[in-house]
């Protein structure tokens, strides 16, 4: 049995996909810093909650919150609600 070779080309995104990156863009860039630095580290780095809480000095409760914080940030600006002005604060 043979095996037929397919030649894959580069990837052409969705207009879909591109506007809910750049929606996902622009919801991590609203994030305050702390908040999108842990929230990258985590998640784009694969960096555990303890590197991430020894890169920034806090512990690992603290870096499970900030990303708590961040979570609900970004689904709250993907749903495209506004936070309320005491949501802002944290």
């Amino acid at each position: 049995m043979a095996q037929e070779s397919e030649e894959v080309g580069p990837v052409s995104a969705e207009p879909q996909d591109n506007l809910l990156l750049q929606r996902v863009e622009a919801a991590v860039g609203n994030l305050p810093r702390l908040q999108r630095e842990v929230f990258l580290a985590h998640r784009l780095d694969g960096l555990s909650y303890r590197e991430i809480g020894k890169r920034t000095g806090r512990s690992v409760r603290q870096v499970e919150r900030v990303m708590a914080k961040a979570l609900y940030k970004l689904v709250k600006h993907m749903d495209g609600e506004r936070l309320r002005w005491w949501e802002r604060w944290f």
